[in-house]
């Protein structure tokens, strides 16, 4: 399905486009047609970034310094946009987060984390919507959630409350717009390396190795995986998947909730024999 035309004429703005998973998903866009468009807090990493970009797939690549969690800086980004043409799809990947006890951060943790993760989705989100609904355009959005954005979890609580307001908007938003043809759709990825995040999640070696471990697949995702995904839904392939969030994670999370999962990890061969069932007579 990933055809080299396969988002041909499509105008597609990543948020955090410079960096990590961002920056692997507009690769993507531009390999299958899309001309793309990134923001970013820092110009010389857009520069950079955009440079790597067309050098790597003749693509056209556009940028613009914007701290997301600013609307009227949003509100200015997206009009200097628009001036080339209405945007098609909408990818809100720009994130935040930090691996702390709770009790021991700031509110100023809270704010930058929901400011940037949650805010800055709703800022970018409604920025677009406003002028497809105003147009008549039809039009795609992708957020990157988390796979704990509906379950909750320790020690990263300002993301797991930002993402699941990310989530939430994503499927009231599908209902409330999709009579305007604009989607929304999410993508939960599992661990999936990136220089930023894991050098601030998994900081320790053997924390990797332990996460590796415990996914069914025995190993992290790829920025291909995600980027493919990402291609997908954005694409008019997709066009009746509305209001969904994809767990791309392995199986890791099913492991999780399922009751007995551990014991694949726990149990000597020696002791799976002796539990097997005895046969009669």
């Amino acid at each position: 399905m990933f055809h080299k035309n396969l988002l041909s004429g499509k105008r597609i703005l990543v948020t955090g486009g410079a960096t990590g998973l961002g920056k692997s998903m507009g690769k993507r866009f531009l390999e299958l047609g899309a001309s793309l468009y990134i923001c970013g807090r820092r110009e010389e990493v857009l520069k950079e970034a955009a440079d790597e970009l067309q050098k790597a797939t003749g693509g056209t690549v556009k940028t613009l310094s914007c701290d997301v969690r600013d609307n009227q800086r949003v509100e200015a980004m997206i009009e200097t946009f628009w001036q080339d043409g209405p945007l098609d799809a909408l990818v809100n990947n720009a994130a935040g987060n930090v691996l702390c006890r709770t009790e021991e951060l700031s509110i100023g943790a809270f704010e930058a984390v929901i400011g940037i993760v949650l805010m800055g989705t709703i800022h970018a989100t409604m920025a677009c919507g406003k002028r497809w609904i105003k147009e008549k355009r039809k039009a795609s959005v992708l957020s990157i959630t988390t796979t704990y954005a509906q379950w909750g979890s320790p020690y990263v609580v300002p993301s797991s409350v930002a993402k699941a307001g990310v989530l939430n908007m994503t499927r009231s938003l599908a209902i409330e717009w999709g009579k305007y043809g604009i989607r929304f759709n999410a993508i939960a990825p599992g661990p999936v390396p990136t220089e930023g995040a894991f050098s601030r999640l998994m900081p320790v070696k053997s924390l990797e190795e332990m996460a590796k471990k415990r996914n069914p697949l025995g190993r992290f995702g790829t920025h291909q995986e995600l980027a493919d995904l990402a291609a997908f839904l954005v694409s008019d392939q997709s066009g009746y998947v509305n209001g969904e969030q994809i767990v791309m994670d392995g199986g890791e999370q099913l492991k999780g909730a399922s009751e007995f999962s551990h014991l694949g990890d726990l149990l000597t061969e020696e002791q799976w024999q002796m539990m097997k069932p005895k046969k009669k007579g």
